[in-house]
């Protein structure tokens, strides 16, 4: 039998926080989402999350999913939190914020970290501040410690090299301690406990960065088979073996069990996001158009959108800061449905052209490919994926697979089940499968081709 109780995960995405509260066998008894604030943008290339918006975002989803929850407060067993990668949060001597927290697009983490000010003491991941603001420790996710820290990541530690400090502009005291995947970051302190609801006490257990966990809550473990995260960044995963890449075409992201890695194919930055821009766009009146009904009417649209391409360099990339998104190929037979298409149609023919590469640097085949985050809801995405990948696509019956791989860390961490791999089998489960349409995978080789042609011309008008 297994062991009785909930857990509380929370997922803390680039767009929205998701609270849901899980039993053993992965059920939704409460859930919760609110959406995050638009960024700051203080000057060219930052962007930043307003004010202390990731933490209030926290807070009011985890009183609100608290509220929907009819079982008893008691039987909450721990907390496994979940935040978005590559960001990075500075912070007072009090653990208070010392200025806004940078989001991943922010052009300041591709570089190493020079104090702005005089007040600044800390310097952790977006983990490590929503930790310390439940918990008052100051511990952090090993595995969201991705991008420009100093870090080990054959040991998931601290490097013991002094030269990685002085290459990432922080010194070892700046950083907080490091907990593995299913580990204690701290207990629900009283004030935390007032302000949100949660028993005092309550564990709070590090599950590793939002698209590993992802990857786990999707169930992702064989080689052949990959995860589209469908987010504000998108990019396909597959198990890795190694913490180094042996190819440009790919990188190593953590994994979220310990000592378990991610091999990772490039990606488009500002994916999803594209989606959401487009439907506020085409929005009036205060009323928002349901992406439902932009679905249904795409689902009428040829393959190829009658000569739409779209360019998604609605973010450029570092090391070509002149790329810009772009919509060509009118000639006035086209609409809001067409434009909503062939977005859907770029996320497909980019990301697959992206993992191509990749699988084929790992010597590696496709045998299935699993859809994850908010555009994974989408039918006409899913049918263009399949036929784009050629292969059968599945999603997972809870679309926030991040949640779902927080609570298996928790899960494991307080012994809900016994081990990794049962947690998984009991709570991570995939919906039916959509196989590709032969027709539309001719039409899309068609489509491909176009692509090949158009979009590299498009990448090069802005150039300098």
């Amino acid at each position: 039998m297994t062991p009785r109780g909930y857990i509380i995960a929370v997922d803390n995405g680039s767009q929205s926080t998701k609270v849901s509260i899980f039993d053993a066998e992965g059920r939704v008894h409460a859930h919760a989402r609110v959406a995050l604030r638009p960024y700051d943008s203080p000057a060219p290339g930052r962007w930043e999350h307003p004010q202390d918006d990731l933490w209030e975002s926290v807070l009011a989803g985890l009183r609100l999913a608290l509220t929907r929850f009819s079982g008893d407060v008691a039987d909450i067993r721990a907390l496994g939190l979940c935040t978005i990668r590559f960001c990075r949060a500075v912070l007072r001597d009090d653990g208070t914020l010392a200025q806004p927290v940078m989001s991943w697009m922010d052009e300041r983490l591709s570089r190493p970290y020079v104090q702005e000010r005089e007040d600044a003491r800390f310097v952790t991941t977006s983990t490590g501040y929503i930790a310390h603001r439940l918990t008052g420790e100051y511990a952090d996710a090993a595995g969201n410690c991705q991008g420009i820290w100093p870090i080990d990541t054959a040991t998931w530690d601290w490097d013991s090299d002094p030269g990685a400090y002085a290459r990432t502009g922080m010194d070892r005291a700046m950083l907080f301690d490091l907990v593995q995947p299913g580990g204690v970051m701290g207990r629900i302190t009283a004030r935390a406990a007032r302000e949100t609801g949660l028993p005092i006490g309550l564990p709070v257990i590090a599950s590793s960065n939002d698209k590993a966990v992802e990857a786990l809550g999707a169930g992702l473990r064989d080689h052949s088979d990959m995860l589209l995260s469908l987010g504000t960044y998108v990019a396909t995963m597959t198990p890795g073996g190694s913490s180094r890449a042996d190819s440009s075409e790919l990188w190593v992201n953590f994994g979220s069990q310990p000592g378990s890695y991610l091999f990772e194919s490039h990606g488009v930055r500002r994916g999803m996001w594209t989606v959401s821009w487009f439907r506020e766009l085409v929005s009036g009146g205060g009323v928002a158009v349901p992406e439902t009904e932009l679905d249904s009417q795409a689902r009428d649209v040829p393959p190829g959108c009658g000569g739409l391409i779209a360019s998604l360099d609605w973010l450029a990339p570092p090391d070509e800061p002149w790329r810009r998104g772009a919509l060509v190929g009118f000639d006035g037979t086209q609409g809001r449905a067409h434009v909503y298409r062939a977005i859907l149609e770029a996320l497909a023919i980019q990301t697959e052209g992206h993992d191509a590469r990749a699988r084929e640097s790992l010597g590696r085949g496709r045998r299935e490919l699993i859809v994850a985050g908010g555009g994974s809801q989408s039918p006409v995405m899913r049918e263009i994926l399949a036929a784009v990948y050629r292969v059968p696509v599945r999603t997972p019956e809870n679309p926030d697979a991040a949640g779902v791989g927080a609570a298996i860390c928790a899960a494991v961490a307080v012994g809900l089940h016994p081990g990794w791999d049962e947690a998984v089998d009991a709570m991570a489960r995939l919906g039916p499968v959509v196989e590709p349409d032969p027709r539309l995978v001719s039409d899309y080789d068609a489509v491909r081709e176009r692509y090949a042609r158009v979009i590299p011309r498009v990448q090069q008008i802005f150039a300098v």
